[in-house]
């Protein structure tokens, strides 16, 4: 099989290479036909090259017996009829053994002559074959590399440890809710709908049964009118929604967005804020009864915490004031009740945290002075399951509290 010459792969012949591809392809010999390598013939090689080396591994034994022969014959006088019969002894030996060597290779042939495999290289046919030739070592695949090896086992330790890889986020979608920042979220209790609330004062429904592949929403509305949303969370049963906004008055709707009920709105001129019959400035959070259903409450920038029943808007059910060690007013930012709803928790703009009995709202029955710096707001606050841990989120630098208690 004769190859190409370099003047024919970069001729202008149309049947050859195009020399810019081999050069847009970034390495030489693009266009060079594959090898071949025939097995039988490099099988065939190595048998010849065997059996004359053992053809001259017996030739220099024979000169070997030769030489110590002429100098027993000089040294001891030795009969030369005797040596003559040893050596014929042992040219017979040798004889023998070059008869079995090559016997055992003929039948090892035998059996070598049903491999299959690509032809040996014209080049090479009749030529003893060399395992360390450039074409050869260019046909083998490259040696693996020990450091290579350890890394990649090293890594697969570490994907399999790390717990992060073990979370099932092989599926994700990317919900557009508008332009502006989305500020609430609220995941129905089953999983099936999402529902969020942005700054462009939009809320909007997301089904995830029904959605097809654009992603839409398939409800939109305005319940607060021109107030940005802050929170938005779905009753334990799934079938109410609390929406608090920048306004005075919460409001519920049903899961298809109609509404239900709205606080109402207190008198702003009453000074003693439990004598008003609901909120008189901005809202801030919201959270549902985790046992009772129907049941609500909302702080406020009034510096009160009030809760609320569905089926009486017109008056909250009861108030809840904090206050300072001197007894002076304090907004609390956020508010929550405890896994079983007996207990009430507020923290409030001077970096405390304050715990109320549901049913006692005269004074807190717990109060952390400094859980978090004074003038911070402090965005969420949440019970442990077990009711005995109270953890916390600051603005600025104590940015998480833990808080253990006995109740």
């Amino acid at each position: 099989m004769e190859r190409s010459g370099p003047s024919e792969a970069t001729g202008s012949d149309a049947s050859g290479p195009d020399p810019q591809l081999a050069v847009t392809m970034g390495f030489t010999g693009f266009g060079k036909k594959a090898r071949t390598f025939d097995l039988e013939a490099m099988f065939e090689q190595t048998r010849r090259t065997a059996v004359e080396r053992s053809r001259k591994t017996l030739a220099r034994e024979k000169e070997e017996e030769m030489s110590r022969e002429k100098e027993l014959r000089q040294n001891e006088d030795i009969e030369p009829t005797s040596s003559r019969s040893n050596v014929v002894r042992d040219c017979s030996k040798s004889s023998s053994r070059d008869t079995s060597s090559s016997e055992s290779e003929e039948s090892s042939d035998s059996s070598d002559d049903e491999l299959i495999g690509p032809p040996l290289p014209p080049k090479m046919v009749g030529k003893p074959v060399n395992f360390m030739d450039e074409d050869i070592l260019s046909a083998l695949p490259p040696p693996l590399n020990e450091e290579e090896e350890a890394e990649e086992e090293e890594e697969e330790e570490e994907e399999e440890e790390n717990p992060v890889h073990k979370i099932p986020d092989s599926h994700e979608i990317t919900l557009k809710h508008g332009t502006k920042t989305v500020s609430a979220l609220g995941l129905d209790p089953s999983g099936a709908r999402l529902v969020t609330g942005g700054y462009d004062y939009d809320v909007k429904f997301w089904d995830f049964a029904g959605m097809d592949a654009s992603f839409k929403a398939f409800r939109s509305l305005q319940p607060c009118e021109c107030h940005q949303i802050k929170s938005l969370q779905y009753s334990n049963t799934g079938d109410m929604i609390l929406v608090v906004s920048g306004s005075s008055q919460a409001k519920v709707i049903d899961r298809d967005g109609f509404e239900v009920m709205e606080c109402i709105k207190g008198d702003q001129y009453i000074v003693d804020m439990a004598n008003t019959k609901g909120h008189t400035a901005m809202l801030h959070t919201g959270s549902w009864h985790p046992k009772i259903k129907g049941e609500f409450m909302t702080c406020s920038n009034d510096a009160t915490v009030r809760t609320w029943e569905v089926e009486n808007p017109k008056k909250q059910k009861s108030v809840f004031k904090p206050r300072t060690m001197q007894g002076k007013k304090v907004i609390p930012t956020t508010c929550t009740y405890s896994r079983d709803g007996n207990l009430i928790a507020a923290a409030c703009q001077n970096g405390s945290i304050q715990i109320w009995d549901r049913n006692l709202t005269v004074h807190p029955k717990f109060h952390y002075k400094q859980a978090h710096d004074s003038g911070t707001d402090t965005s969420c606050v949440t019970f442990s399951y077990d009711g005995n841990v109270l953890a916390s989120r600051g603005g600025r630098l104590k940015t998480f509290f833990l808080m253990y208690f006995s109740i």
